[in-house]
C-alpha cells in the first residue's frame, strides 16, 4: 500500500513539473549582433563637447542702475566663434583693438586670464604682461585660446582704419575681434553721428574684406568726464549719444554689442558708480587697476553667458 502511494505521488510529481515547464514562454535566443550599434560609453565626452561654464557677475554691490550684463547679438554673429571655441581642437584667436582703456592691458588680460582658464592656455606661452610689455600673445602651436591685445593711446575707429593697423590685425589671424572705441570719439569737440557711424563702417568693411572668417563684437565706453570753468568735472554727456550711434551702427550691420555704459548705470549713474567705488583716476577718463578689473571681468562673464546660451540651443 505504501509502495503504491509512494509511485502515484512521484508520477503527479513528474506530471506537475512538466506541465508548469510546459507553460512557461521559451527562452529566447540571443539577437543577432547590430552592426549599426555600439556599446554607449560614459558621458564625459559629451560633457566636453557640450559643456556650461559656471558664472557669475561681479557688479559692485554699490552700484546703482545698472542693467543686465549680457551681450546684444540677436542675428548669432558669434555663433562660428563658438562653435570653435566649443571643439577646442586648433588655436581660436581674439584680437582685442581699443583705445587707452585697452592699451592698458589690465581690462583685455583679466578677460585673456579668464577664458585661459576656462578653455585651457596651452596655445600660449606664460609670459608676463603690463603696461611695458606688448599685449600680443607667444602662440605654442597647440589648441587653446590666444587673445592678443592692441591698443593705442587716444585711439578711434578712424584712427585704427590705416593700412598698417589693418595688416597688424589681419597678421593674427582672428576669429574674434572685439573694439573697444568711444571714449576719444565722445571727447571731440563737435561729435557728429554721422562722420562717427561712417568711420566705424570704414574699419569694420575693411577687417571684414581681409579677415572673412572673423566675429565682430563692440564694445560701448565705461564713461567719463569732461572738465569745465574752475576744474569743476560734469558727466561727458555726447557719451550717451556716442553709445546710440554704436548701438545703432550694429543693428544696421548685424554685428554684436556689449553695451558696458549702461551694464555699469549708463547716463544717470556710470560716472557715480565709478567715483563712488574710487574705481576711477583723477582725470575723470580713465580708471584705477580695479576699475579695469572690473570691467574685465564684467565682458568675461558677458561673453561667457553667450557661450552657454549657445550651448543650450545645441541641447535643444
Amino acid at each position: 500500500m505504501k509502495q503504491s502511494r509512494l509511485i502515484v505521488l512521484c508520477w503527479l510529481l513528474w506530471w506537475g513539473c512538466w506541465h508548469t515547464v510546459g507553460a512557461q514562454d521559451s527562452i529566447p535566443k540571443l539577437p543577432p549582433a547590430d552592426r549599426l550599434s555600439a556599446i554607449v560609453s560614459s558621458s564625459e565626452a559629451m560633457q566636453q563637447l557640450l559643456r556650461f561654464i559656471p558664472v557669475a557677475d561681479s557688479i559692485p554691490a554699490s552700484f546703482r542702475d545698472v542693467q543686465p550684463n549680457v551681450i546684444e547679438d540677436i542675428t548669432g554673429e558669434l555663433t562660428p566663434f563658438f562653435e570653435k571655441l566649443q571643439k577646442l581642437d586648433k588655436p581660436v584667436r581674439i584680437v582685442h583693438i581699443g583705445d587707452s582703456h585697452v592699451r592698458g592691458h589690465v581690462f583685455p588680460y583679466i578677460v585673456r586670464m579668464r577664458m585661459e582658464e576656462d578653455f585651457g592656455a596651452e596655445a600660449v606661452e606664460a609670459l608676463p604682461v603690463s603696461y611695458r610689455t606688448s599685449g600680443l600673445a607667444k602662440e605654442t602651436g597647440r589648441a587653446g585660446v590666444v587673445y592678443h591685445i592692441l591698443g593705442v593711446n587716444g585711439a578711434t575707429c578712424r584712427s585704427f582704419s590705416t593700412p598698417a593697423r589693418i595688416s597688424e590685425i589681419v597678421r593674427l589671424n582672428p576669429d574674434l575681434i572685439i573694439l573697444s572705441f568711444g571714449t576719444n570719439e565722445a571727447h571731440a569737440l563737435r561729435y557728429s553721428a554721422s562722420e562717427h557711424q561712417a568711420a566705424m563702417q570704414q574699419l569694420v568693411e575693411r577687417l571684414q574684406a581681409e579677415c572673412p572668417e572673423a566675429c565682430f563684437l563692440l564694445s560701448t565706453p565705461p564713461g567719463a568726464y569732461v572738465r569745465r570753468r574752475r576744474s569743476k568735472r560734469i558727466v561727458n554727456p555726447q557719451t550717451a549719444k556716442v553709445v546710440e550711434t554704436q548701438k545703432s551702427f550694429a543693428r544696421k550691420y548685424h554685428l554684436a554689442v556689449w553695451d558696458m555704459y549702461h551694464v555699469v548705470g549708463g547716463e544717470k549713474s556710470a560716472c557715480r558708480n565709478w567715483t563712488n567705488g574710487k574705481l576711477i583716476r583723477p582725470d575723470g577718463i580713465h580708471f584705477t587697476h580695479e576699475g579695469y578689473r572690473v570691467q574685465g571681468n564684467l565682458l568675461y562673464q558677458a561673453l561667457i553667458k553667450a557661450y552657454n546660451d549657445y550651448v543650450a540651443d545645441r541641447l535643444d
